[in-house]
């Protein structure tokens, strides 16, 4: 473009594109609505072993990123990428917390509880 707008506008994009800092908080309703009975198990799990780093609801902490974001929305992140993170850990290309390590204490068919609850809290927030 002439005038030299579009270069600069161009740099800004690639930079906000590639940017590892973590996006505008993501609201959930206050009071968020009771866990659905079915997902308790899951919440219980998430408390155990997730919210230390990922925070209470899954809106993270200064040690892991918020779950209740559009960039673990499912269209981005499959449930099976929960299981993967659980068993085999996440290098760290997201965001800037670093590496997630493996959650070896935790099953399979637990991590299929945590991903129902973590995706409720998505609806929640109206990630879908």
């Amino acid at each position: 473009m002439i005038g030299g707008r579009w270069p600069i506008a161009s740099c800004v994009a690639v930079v906000m594109a590639c940017s590892r800092e973590p996006a505008p908080s993501v609201r959930l309703p206050e009071p968020l609505p009771p866990t659905p009975v079915t997902l308790l198990a899951g919440d219980s799990l998430y408390v155990m072993h997730c919210q230390s780093c990922h925070g209470r609801h899954a809106l993270g902490t200064d040690l892991g990123p918020p779950l209740v974001h559009s960039v673990y929305a499912p269209r981005h992140h499959a449930d099976a990428a929960f299981v993967l993170a659980v068993r085999n850990g996440v290098r760290a290309h997201h965001w800037t917390f670093g590496d997630m390590q493996p959650v070896p204490l935790v099953t399979s068919a637990q991590v299929e509880s945590l991903t129902a609850y973590v995706r409720w809290l998505q609806m929640q927030a109206g990630i879908h």
